[in-house]
């Protein structure tokens, strides 16, 4: 079993967010803040999770919705140091203590491998990075000669020497946990933030002869924290690109790797082409040679070998066949799936339905509540009439039928196999199998009729 514990501080009120939401719950990349950094921990396989709360708590455990973890609130909100005593009386004296911290959200599975490795339960590790401009961080302070570390400084007790230290602390450490039980209770707030540090528990271990190691993070990116909607957005960006580098290293091609949106997870297999300005949500997979060309929008969704997406289609819960022609402008809603080798065209919406191989509805038409057979072809303009203002109703289209161009399917109702619907047709009743049906008022044109004009004022 794992001696690791793992303590997630997400108890900030975020002011300069400038929002209701509180801040470990603003989204990147399609998840909140806080569930990236839940989904690293957890990888970890730790003995326990506990996530230390405050502003907005009861809201942040309904969104993350997660009963393996545990929640501690932090009220009043005094420092990080602060915040891990609340946590103590639940920690075990034996293992050690990875603490993350809920608004650093990209931190990766493997720096923190490092770290935890570097870590035992007699010494700490720190994970600390090397910053052109240091600004508003804990510097890291080391010992002349030695290179040991004695303690770290925040930026507001810094002297003039120490701010221009370009090490810094990222608040991410692995702690012993009897050293915790010792140490925590003796910290004090003589500082200028009037805060309980979490940091000044180094200067402790130092001043007692405790080892003290270092690593740093593969990317700088992932120790970056988020305090305003600004640093939200470069985080984004920095998001985006390193997924969009993982893509290109998987051998996907994209037209320009700038511009795709991932807001969950996107699986891609060989040979697949996105275009620019796709966004995909939630869990996508593309399977081998699909090709999704430009401003489309897909979300947990399955699109098998060979299918094509044209431009400006959107597609929503649903599976896709292989070598299928969706697009563009189509709207598969959820609910759909379609079979192998099936066309959806221009201005097509397709919601719970079922269509079988090789069946095209290529214009201009909604399937809704359908079961759609082989070899369908369904003309410009038709619509399944599925709702009664009450309740849903299924339409049934068996195979080899063609409806006509404008026809109306009053569910429920059902199309028999090789049935012909002719154009402008409303089918109220169940049609026989291989006949035509057609339902038309008389055609009439009236003598001496003329079209309304306007009247001049």
């Amino acid at each position: 079993m794992s001696d690791l514990d793992i303590v997630i501080l997400a108890a900030g009120i975020g002011k300069r967010m400038r929002s209701s939401l509180p801040k470990v719950l603003h989204k990147l990349a399609g998840k909140p803040l806080l569930r990236h950094v839940l989904d690293t921990a957890q990888k970890l396989v730790p003995r326990k999770i506990y996530v230390v709360y405050g502003h907005g708590g009861e809201q942040v455990q309904t969104e993350i919705n997660d009963d393996h973890l545990l929640w501690v609130k932090q009220e009043p909100q005094l420092g990080t140091g602060h915040a891990l005593l609340q946590v103590l009386p639940c920690l075990e004296k034996s293992g050690k203590t990875l603490v993350l911290l809920g608004d650093v959200p990209l931190i990766q599975e493997n720096s923190l491998t490092t770290l935890i490795a570097s870590s035992s339960t007699n010494n700490f590790a720190l994970l600390t990075v090397t910053l052109a401009n240091p600004f508003g961080y804990g510097r890291v302070i080391r010992e002349n000669g030695t290179h040991r570390i004695s303690a770290i400084v925040e930026e507001k007790d810094a002297n003039e020497v120490q701010r221009k230290i370009n090490e810094i602390n990222t608040g991410i450490m692995v702690l012993p946990n009897a050293y915790l039980h010792d140490c925590l209770p003796k910290l004090n707030n003589h500082n200028a933030q009037g805060e309980y540090y979490l940091t000044d528990i180094i200067k402790l271990a130092a001043s007692s002869g405790i080892k003290i190691e270092t690593t740093q993070p593969h990317y700088e990116w992932e120790v970056s924290g988020i305090n305003s909607k600004v640093q939200l957005a470069q985080l984004e960006r920095a998001a985006q690109a390193f997924q969009a580098q993982q893509l290109l290293e998987a051998g996907v091609t994209l037209m320009d790797p700038s511009r795709i949106d991932i807001r969950g997870n996107l699986l891609c297999g060989n040979n697949v082409e996105i275009d620019v300005n796709c966004i995909f949500e939630g869990t996508v997979t593309l399977e081998d040679s699909v090709k999704i060309n430009a401003n489309c929008i897909i979300r947990d969704t399955i699109v098998k070998s060979g299918t094509t997406v044209l431009p400006f289609s959107v597609i929503d819960n649903a599976e896709i066949g292989r070598n299928c022609h969706i697009g563009p402008y189509a709207r598969i809603r959820p609910g759909t799936r379609l079979d192998d080798n099936v066309h959806i065209g221009n201005f097509v919406e397709i919601k719970n339905s079922y269509i079988a191989m090789d069946s095209k509805a290529n214009h201009l038409s909604y399937i809704g509540d359908a079961i759609v057979g082989k070899k369908v072809n369904i003309g410009a303009g038709t619509i399944t009439c599925n709702y009664d203002g009450a309740h849903k109703h299924q339409t049934i289209i068996e195979d080899n039928v063609f409806v006509g161009s404008d026809t109306q399917l009053i569910a429920p109702v059902k199309v028999a196999k090789g049935s012909t619907i002719g154009a402008g047709s409303t089918i109220t009743r169940d049609t026989p199998e291989e006949q035509l049906t057609l339902s038309r008022a008389k055609q009439i044109s009236i003598s001496g009729w003329k079209r309304p004009s306007k009247t001049k004022i």
